[in-house]
C-alpha cells in the first residue's frame, strides 16, 4: 500500500484514529447546481494532461458495451425501456452503438454548461486529450442527433466518470437518454402568443412566470410526466407511488427528479425537463421552424437493474463468472428475475493514512486503488481527518474493504 501511495505522491502516516468524519449538511439541488452554474468566481482547475488522463484501466472496459450483449442486466432493462417506447408516438429511433469519444464541444458546451463547472475538471472527466473526452452523459449527442432532423429518439451507451469506490458506484456506467420534440403546428393549437424572447441564460427561464407558467411549456411537461409516469409503473409495478422533486439542469428550463417509493424507500430514478430554449434555437436543422419545443430525460441503467434484479453491487455487471451470467440467460423484459448471491466471502479492512499533497483530489486516489487492487476493492471509506496544528498540514485516513464477489473461503480456512 505504501508504494501504491507513492504512486500518487503521497506520504504514508500510521494512525490509530478511528472516528468517523461528520457528514456534510445536505444542501438542496436547485441551490447546489445554480451556486456551480452561476458563481461569479470560478474555481482554477488543474490542467488537463497532454497525453490525456485515462488509465490503462479505464480503456479495457472501452468497447465492452454491456447494453448490447445478450442476456445482461443491462441489455435486459435497455430492452424494457425501448419496447415501452415503441408503443408511443412518435415511433422513437434507437441509437445505441455512438462512439464514446466525444468533442467537449458536444459534452459540454452545447448543454449550456458553464466553462467553470467543476463537471469539466479532470478529476471529475476523463480527457483523451485537451478538445476531446470520454463522455459523461449520452446527452453529448443531443445536439449532433437534433440537427439532423430526428425528433423522437433514445440514446445509450457507456458513460465515463471518475468517481468515488463504493458498491453503487462505478467509473463506467450506462445511460440512457430519451428526446421528444413537438411541432410549432402542434403548439400553435393551444393559440396561445408565442415567448419572443431570443437567446436567455439558463437561470432566467427559472425565475421568469412568463415562462415557466407558459401553456405551451405546460403542455410539453404534462406529456413528459404522463409518459415517465407509465414507464417507470411498467417497470415497478402500476401501483407504485411516484413524486416529482424539482431540481436544476442548465440544459432543460425546468428541470425535475422522479422518484418512487420502492420496499418503504423513496428512490431516485431519472432526471428531466423541458430542452432549453437556446439549446433548441441552436441545435435543429436549417429550414425547421425555429419555436418548436421537445422534453428530455436521462437515467442509469445500473440502478435500475440493481433494484429490479436484486443485484447488491455495481462490480458484479463486470463479471465474467459464469454463476452471475447464467441467472439471466434466457430472460426477456417481460419476465423478472431475482439475483441469488454465490460468493460468501469475508469483507477484509485496511485502513491507510497519508498526508495530502497540496494538488490532492480524493477521486485520484480512488482511481489508484482502482487501478492497483482492481475488483477485489469493494468501497474506499474516508473514516477521519486530522490538520496539524503547527503545519497546518493535513491527513487523511481511509478504510479499504476488500471483498472479492466471485470467490468462496476454502473448506480449510
Amino acid at each position: 500500500r505504501s508504494m501504491m501511495l507513492r504512486r500518487a505522491g503521497v506520504h504514508l502516516q500510521v494512525s490509530a484514529r478511528r472516528a468517523l468524519v461528520p457528514s456534510s449538511i445536505k444542501t438542496s439541488s436547485i441551490t447546489l447546481f445554480q451556486r456551480r452554474c452561476f458563481s461569479d468566481q470560478p474555481k482554477p482547475f488543474p490542467p488537463i494532461p497532454e497525453q490525456g488522463n485515462v488509465p490503462e484501466s479505464i480503456k479495457a472496459h472501452i468497447g465492452a458495451n454491456l447494453h448490447l450483449r445478450p442476456s445482461h442486466p443491462i441489455r435486459i432493462i435497455k430492452n424494457m425501456i425501448e419496447n415501452y417506447f415503441a408503443s408511443q408516438k412518435p415511433t422513437f429511433a434507437i441509437h445505441d452503438n455512438l462512439p464514446p469519444v466525444v468533442p467537449i464541444s458536444n459534452n459540454f458546451d452545447s448543454l449550456l454548461i458553464p466553462s467553470d463547472h467543476p463537471g469539466r475538471s479532470p478529476n471529475d472527466t476523463y480527457y483523451i486529450d485537451s478538445q476531446t473526452v470520454l463522455r459523461t452523459h449520452t446527452s453529448a449527442h443531443q445536439a449532433d442527433l437534433l440537427r439532423k432532423g430526428e425528433r423522437a429518439f433514445l440514446v445509450t451507451g457507456d458513460v465515463y466518470r471518475r468517481d468515488t469506490v463504493d458498491s453503487v458506484h462505478y467509473p463506467v456506467f450506462h445511460q440512457m437518454e430519451g428526446v421528444k420534440l413537438f411541432t410549432r403546428e402542434e403548439l400553435d393549437k393551444l393559440n396561445q402568443k408565442r415567448i419572443e424572447k431570443g437567446d436567455q441564460p439558463a437561470e432566467w427561464y427559472y425565475k421568469t412566470p412568463e415562462y415557466t407558467t407558459h401553456p405551451e411549456v405546460q403542455y410539453v411537461e404534462a406529456d413528459l410526466k404522463k409518459s415517465l409516469e407509465g414507464l417507470v409503473r411498467m417497470l415497478f409495478g402500476a401501483e407504485t407511488q411516484i413524486r416529482w422533486i424539482d431540481a436544476f439542469f442548465p440544459f432543460t428550463s425546468p428541470s425535475w427528479e422522479m422518484e418512487v417509493l420502492y420496499m418503504g424507500e423513496w428512490l431516485e430514478v431519472l432526471g428531466c425537463g423541458v430542452i432549453h430554449p437556446t439549446i433548441m434555437s441552436r441545435s435543429l436543422p436549417p429550414g425547421m421552424p425555429v419555436g418548436d419545443r421537445g422534453w428530455a430525460f436521462g437515467l442509469g441503467l445500473e440502478r435500475l437493474a440493481m433494484v429490479l434484479f436484486g443485484i447488491p453491487d455495481i462490480r458484479l455487471f463486470w463479471t465474467n463468472d459464469a454463476r452471475f451470467h447464467n441467472q439471466f440467460k434466457g430472460a426477456t423484459s417481460t419476465s423478472r428475475v431475482r439475483f441469488q448471491p454465490y460468493s460468501k466471502y469475508p469483507a477484509c479492512f485496511k485502513d491507510i493514512a497519508f498526508w495530502l499533497p497540496e494538488t490532492y483530489h480524493e477521486n485520484t486516489f480512488y482511481e489508484l486503488v482502482r487501478g492497483v487492487a482492481g475488483q477485489l476493492v469493494e468501497s474506499v471509506q474516508l473514516i477521519d481527518s486530522f490538520t496539524h496544528p503547527k503545519t497546518g498540514k493535513m491527513s487523511h485516513c481511509y478504510r479499504i474493504n476488500y471483498r472479492s464477489m466471485d470467490r468462496n473461503p476454502a473448506a480449510n480456512s
